[in-house]
């Protein structure tokens, strides 16, 4: 079986948008000079047609075109990919897609599906998921910069925290106002309080803007087909309510992009294209194809985000993410991490199915090293493994690695 390919390489660190038409110089047995043309992500998108990356076990393997045989090196981490790959839980899931990223990069570390009605499903690309929750990343980030709202801004609701009524949406006060800052609005994933920045404080070219700031609306480039997310809104405010809360099933979006909007977050703002293979080489061992990260747009200022990363941090701390998370401040190894993150929950069309969301992040408190993570789980009768449950243990298991690494290599330096 095929797999999709495509190419990635960083030249001195550099994040830019690559130069993928320009030819190659190699040179053949005689040491005459030969321009290679290379691949670019399109017409490896069109050779390899619908094969993914489908929980891939190995990180490197071949392929031929045109009669040629060619060595692909995919980005992908493998210890962490079959650890994840063997961590799923698809007892109580119909829908499982985890995807680990470098956010400076966009070089994907794993990406594990399970689709429990097609194996062969890449779910880690399907851009059918209801955003729920993690769309207030995006209302967030249009409050922040539109209209200066801190973390620390109060704000009011009456009724429960996870319904969304037109009545909630009405600003009034009385003995059962409650108020809450946006800090603690969005850890605890507040729907009224978010309604009401879409009904009554974010126009619909606010939240339009934003969300294509994130890449919605959008073809994203990567080496497979990754269909756009979705989204539309109406100038009707509790429409605006509903998605600016995430209280609905309109907005879609991928994993592989919840990945991305959690990058641009640790990125300062910038949103950027994913890549999943390092380098191609045709028979000779000549690289054909190298390219560099390619930075999309800024997607919200660097202050912005540094607001948007505190939010997400609460999220952990006191926010929905906090009984799993519990006691990681003793743990060895993400007592060393700044850890971050958003939830969603919302059932499918049929309320089969419970989608449960975790986009966030995991960062060294001393060191450069971080990773983003995008997982979706759909819960059947019964509620296995949850979303956050499945990024901190891909987290413990990637720094693990890293922290022994670091220590081996200390260790050889002085005995060097």
């Amino acid at each position: 079986m095929l797999f999709a390919v495509g190419i990635y390489a960083v030249l001195g660190g550099v994040i830019g948008v690559a130069c993928h038409n320009r030819p190659q110089d190699t040179t053949d047995a005689n040491g005459n000079r030969l321009a290679i043309t290379p691949f670019d992500k399109h017409r490896i998108q069109s050779l390899l047609g619908d094969h993914r990356f489908t929980n891939l076990k190995e990180k490197k393997f071949g392929l031929i075109h045109e009669g040629k045989h060619l060595q692909v090196e995919t980005s992908l981490e493998m210890p962490l990919q079959n650890f994840l790959f063997s961590r799923l839980n698809t007892t109580t899931s119909r829908h499982i897609a985890i995807i680990a990223m470098e956010p400076r990069t966009g070089r994907v570390l794993a990406m594990v599906s399970f689709d429990k009605e097609d194996a062969t499903n890449n779910l880690c690309l399907n851009s059918h998921f209801p955003a729920a929750s993690i769309f207030k990343v995006v209302t967030a980030a249009a409050a922040i910069e539109k209209h200066h709202f801190k973390p620390n801004t109060v704000m009011t609701y009456n009724g429960k925290k996870y319904t969304l009524y037109k009545s909630q949406l009405k600003e009034k006060k009385n003995k059962w106002t409650r108020k809450i800052t946006l800090k603690d609005s969005f850890a605890q994933s507040v729907n009224p309080v978010f309604g009401k920045l879409g009904a009554l404080h974010l126009k619909r070219s606010d939240l339009m803007a934003y969300a294509d700031a994130f890449g919605f609306n959008r073809q994203i480039d990567f080496e497979i087909p990754l269909p756009p997310s979705s989204i539309i809104i109406t100038d009707d405010p509790y429409q605006r309510a509903e998605i600016a809360s995430g209280f609905n099933r309109i907005t879609r979006i991928s994993p592989l992009h919840g990945a991305l909007m959690a990058s641009a977050i640790v990125n300062s703002g910038r949103l950027i294209e994913p890549t999943i293979v390092d380098r191609i080489k045709n028979e000779k061992g000549d690289t054909i194809y190298r390219g560099k990260a390619v930075t999309v747009q800024q997607a919200i200022k660097p202050a912005g985000a540094e607001t948007i990363t505190g939010l997400m941090t609460e999220t952990i701390k006191s926010g929905t993410s906090r009984k799993i998370f519990r006691g990681y401040k003793r743990d060895k190894i993400l007592s060393r991490l700044n850890i971050g993150g958003k939830t969603g929950s919302i059932d499918n069309d049929n309320h089969d199915v419970r989608y449960d969301w975790f986009v966030g992040f995991a960062e060294e408190k001393n060191g450069s090293e971080k990773i983003v993570f995008s997982i979706v789980v759909g819960h059947e009768k019964y509620i296995g493994i949850r979303a956050a449950a499945y990024a901190k243990m891909a987290m413990k298991h990637y720094f693990k690695n890293h922290f022994a690494g670091i220590t081996k290599k200390n260790k050889d330096n002085a005995e060097g």
